[in-house]
Formats: C-alpha cells, structure tokens, sequence
C-alpha cells in the first residue's frame, strides 16, 4: 500500500453547505462520519499498535506501519475538512471530545486489547465494504461536488488497501476467536450508524430546519440509504461474509476504479480530484483481482 500524503482537496475553497447535489440529509450523512474518523482513525492505529511487539513477521510489521500511516493521514485531511463544519456552527469539539471519551477513556481502559482490536477489525471491514460498495456504483454520487467526492474516493481507495491489516493481527497474532469477532461487528453495525444519525439531526438542527422537517427529510434519506437501489443495500451480503469460517477482506479483491484511479493519480503527479473524475469520466474497467489473502 502506499502512503500518499500532502494531497489538495482544494478544501478552503467555495464549496457549498450542501455539498452533495443540494440536498442536506446527503450532505450531512457523510459530514457526520467525517467528524467520526479522526478520533477514530487515532483509536484504530492505538488498538493495532498494541499488538506490535509481538509481531515478529517483518512484512506484517511493514504493513502495520504503513496502515498507521495512511489512517493518520485520513484523521489530518478530515481534521481539515471538519474546521469548514464548525465554522457553520456544527458543535465539531464536543463530537469529537464524545468520541474520545467513549473510545480511549471507555473502550481502552474497560475492554480487553483483543476486544478492542476486535472492534477496530470490525470497523476496517465496515468501512471497506462501504468503501467498495460506494466507488463500484459512482452514479450515486454523480451531483456531489467534486472537491469533497474526491476525498472521500481518496479515503476509499486507501481503506480498501488496507483492509486486511488489523484482521491479520487478530487472526494471527490475536488469536481472537470467531465469537469475539462477530460480537465485535455486530455491536459496531449498531453504534455507528446509531452515533452517526445523532450527528445528522444535530446538523440539520443547525441548518435551521425544525423538527418537523427533520424528521422528513430523515425519512428521505433512510430511504436513500436502505430502500431499493439505496446505497446500503448492496453492502448486505459482504457484510454477512464476515461470519463465515475462513473469511478473509482480501476474498472480496479491489474495486473496478482501482487501477484507472492509481494510474490517474500517478500520471497527474497526485492530483487526488482528477484521479476521482475518472469514475465519471469513463466505463470502469474490470474488477481486480483479489489479494493474497
């Protein structure tokens, strides 16, 4: 995997409230998961690194490293892109104070290390999979605005890269057992999306709508999310491979935007937004063939 950093998303730039095609639920579900993944991503790099001194494999101690790389470098550009929400008056602090209360001051001092890692295993398949799932279908997010669709395909392609990292060192190293590891995403399924949709009604509180027409444009937007043809719906059978006996993230391979998106990227001198376009510039190309696992 590759650690790509100093990246512009051109992020001080006139990008609109609602970014995403106008509509504000859309908008405000992915700004609510980007004010998650900077505590997250730090919560994730300290639940793996708790297992690096008994790593001995060096290409697993290489790919540890650069995994906390890349999610270091996911918690800094988000960082960046929350400092715009809170200047629209989103409460981004206390969000995230929240999080790290939950995450370092509960998780890590009550659960086991092997709990945790758990946890952080079942949210690099969660992400992956949405990752995936997102980028295979680009069509849903054709009236996004491009600078923060380019970030999040950025953030997608690299969750994808390293989904396997903290599963490997539960499996091999942790040694968790199967019910650890479908306790983990289970709880996880539920609190995300439970942690996430409090986000969503605070910002659209802000955003002045009322009650009422919250809970309108809520319905709208599960409806978006989990109706037929939404974008939940097709992640439900990669979700259920979880719980098979010799699961593995690899099984699953890269995205069909992958290599388009890589060689854009590379041949742009790393120009993440022109990278990004490809998706809706051009027929995707075959899907990749799976990792090692």
């Amino acid at each position: 995997m590759d650690v790509r950093r100093d990246l512009d998303f051109q992020l001080d730039g006139d990008i609109p409230r609602h970014w995403f095609g106008g509509h504000p639920f859309k908008t405000r579900f992915f700004d609510a998961m980007s004010t998650l993944f900077p505590e997250g991503e730090r919560f994730f790099i300290a639940c793996v690194r708790d297992f690096k001194d008994d790593i001995t494999d060096p290409e697993q101690q290489h790919a540890l490293l650069d995994f906390a790389k890349q999610e270091a470098q996911h918690a800094k550009v988000h960082l960046a892109f929350n400092h715009r929400l809170a200047s629209q008056g989103i409460k981004v602090d206390k969000i995230m104070a929240r999080q790290r209360q939950l995450m370092f001051d509960g998780a890590r001092r009550v659960l086991s290390r092997t709990h945790t890692l758990a946890l952080t295993a079942a949210c690099e398949h969660l992400t992956a999979l949405m990752a995936q799932g997102f980028t295979d279908r680009p069509h849903l997010f054709a009236d996004a605005d491009p600078r923060v669709r380019a970030m999040y395909v950025w953030h997608a392609i690299e969750e994808v890269e390293h989904k396997g990292v903290a599963y490997d060192v539960l499996q091999q190293v942790a040694r968790a057992s199967w019910t650890r590891r479908a306790l983990a995403l289970i709880e996880i399924s539920i609190q995300f999306p439970l942690f996430t949709f409090q986000i969503v009604n605070h910002m659209l509180k802000v955003d002045g709508y009322s009650r009422a027409q919250r809970l309108h444009l809520f319905a709208q937007g599960l409806w978006w999310l989990y109706g037929p043809g939404g974008l939940m719906g097709p992640l439900l059978k990669p979700w259920l491979a979880w719980f098979k006996l010799g699961f593995h993230p690899w099984h699953s391979g890269l995205p069909r935007c992958y290599q388009p998106w890589l060689a854009t990227f590379q041949r742009t001198g790393g120009d993440a937004i022109a990278a990004s376009q490809v998706l809706y510039a051009s027929p995707p190309a075959p899907p990749a063939k799976p990792h090692p696992a």
